[in-house]
């Protein structure tokens, strides 16, 4: 699936769970340092269309470069990178071969661990919240 047209002055668009905190905290990163609104960022639970099935976009993260493939995991973070003009040397040395290859075993260990984490951020902002 290609990018919609209405976001086609988008250098990415990236596909996130909006219902994990974890998340959350890294596409709010994100959103900040986007300071030229490059990225089109889409919550999955709310998108109109979506360029695979929502139990697939729930495994791995997502992200469609303009005119370009849809990629997942370490590529989609690389992708997501290269719109930033502070990440783009980390989303272009990931364009090396070796180096998603060393990325994405990191994005594979990441995903090991990611449910640990999310109960951490949770717990976390749940006490940050009481009184």
């Amino acid at each position: 699936m290609e990018i919609p047209a209405d976001n086609a002055l988008t250098d990415v668009t990236v596909w996130y769970d909006g219902d994990c905190p974890l998340c959350m905290r890294e596409i709010n990163l994100m959103r900040r340092l986007d300071k030229r609104r490059a990225i089109n960022f889409v919550e999955i639970q709310t998108a109109a269309a979506c360029p695979v099935d929502l139990e697939t976009l729930m495994e791995r993260f997502h992200a469609q470069e303009r005119d370009q493939p849809l990629v997942s995991g370490a590529a989609a973070f690389a992708a997501m990178w290269r719109a930033i003009p502070m990440l783009r040397p980390l989303g272009v040395l990931a364009k090396s071969r070796p180096v998603l290859w060393v990325l994405e075993r990191l994005y594979i260990g990441f995903l090991k661990i990611r449910p640990w984490l999310q109960r951490r951020v949770t717990t976390n902002h749940a006490r940050s919240d009481s009184p």
